[in-house]
């Protein structure tokens, strides 16, 4: 069972609702296998939207007052929420929140209402991904061995920006690895986003990779233990790598969007790019939409118009 959401002390709701909005953390966690930080988010919109209400409203948040709510009462929070300066990003958000909480409320009985279902999300513009080109992703995988100071330290890095380029994950599937998933073989069994498990291949020398940073590892890395230490012996903090990414972009004069994200982006765009198809890169990236992968397909039209402008024999009759 999932440790409860400790809401604020003076959350104008009864106990009854109180009771229903910690069946629904228990049912986002065990039912919709959310990750940690989406289910939290999810929890602080609803607890946002819990005292907009109560105060809209002028009492206690009850069942009854959750079954008349309109969608004027809705689209009025929203607006609060546009005031406050939130973005239409986290707006969206706020409504799958909502929704989610909704859908709960009358999947299992507790009250129906169907105002949510005429409640519309705010557009939210397409982002792009910033991917490095090839040879600046491969100029940066050979880096961390000229900023860090300890030999494993250099090590370590060169491994994990080699697992995010090399196999696209993200660096909270990285820091999650246990002694037990390495030495890596020729694939690796990754837990993503929501629990949901996924096998990616490793090549040579992402293996060699990792292989080296063991060799050097000054810590005991056991089965039940993690994989990537920090200098202190602790699992890795993720944003121990963000910092080593920053002092690399300024080594290599690379812009702000070369992140360690900005890694898992080029391991997708250079895969299009050299002809694998959107299905599969949509499971080696463990996107649980297609729509997500197709976001890719942009980047490669940009490249794709580059090479066109560069090289089409029109390019040279130029006005």
């Amino acid at each position: 069972m999932v440790k409860h959401f400790q809401p604020v002390s003076n959350l104008a709701v009864d106990q009854q609702v109180l009771d229903v909005f910690k069946s629904w953390q228990d049912w986002l966690f065990n039912e919709r296998k959310l990750s940690g930080n989406t289910r939290t988010a999810y929890l602080n919109d609803v607890e946002a939207f819990f005292c907009f209400f109560s105060e809209h409203i002028g009492s206690n948040i009850s069942i009854v007052s959750l079954q008349q709510l309109t969608i004027t009462d809705l689209r009025s929070f929203l607006a609060d929420r546009k005031r406050s300066g939130l973005s239409n990003t986290s707006m969206a958000r706020n409504v799958s929140s909502i929704r989610s909480f909704f859908y709960f409320l009358n999947k299992f009985d507790h009250l129906k209402n169907e105002a949510i279902n005429l409640l519309t999300s705010p557009k939210i513009p397409q982002a792009i991904p910033k991917a490095l080109d090839q040879d600046e992703a491969l100029s940066l995988l050979q880096t961390p061995a000229s900023i860090a100071i300890q030999p494993w330290v250099k090590s370590r890095d060169k491994a994990i920006f080699a697992l995010m380029y090399g196999c696209g994950l993200r660096i909270g599937e990285i820091i999650a690895l246990d002694g037990s998933d390495i030495p890596l073989s020729d694939a690796i069994i990754v837990n993503g986003k929501g629990n949901k498990k996924r096998l990616v291949p490793v090549i040579p020398i992402i293996r060699e990779s990792v292989a080296e940073y063991i060799s050097l590892c000054p810590f005991t890395i056991s089965k039940d233990g993690p994989a990537f230490f920090g200098v202190r012996g602790n699992r890795l903090n993720p944003g121990v790598i963000q910092r080593s990414m920053r002092a690399i972009r300024g080594i290599l004069g690379l812009p702000a969007t070369a992140t360690p994200h900005s890694l898992r982006h080029s391991f997708g765009t250079h895969l299009l790019m050299n002809g694998a198809d959107l299905r599969s890169i949509q499971e080696l990236l463990g996107h649980a939409s297609l729509s997500t992968t197709q976001r890719y397909t942009a980047v490669d039209t940009n490249f794709l118009k580059e090479v066109h402008q560069k090289f089409h024999p029109r390019a040279e009759f130029k006005e």
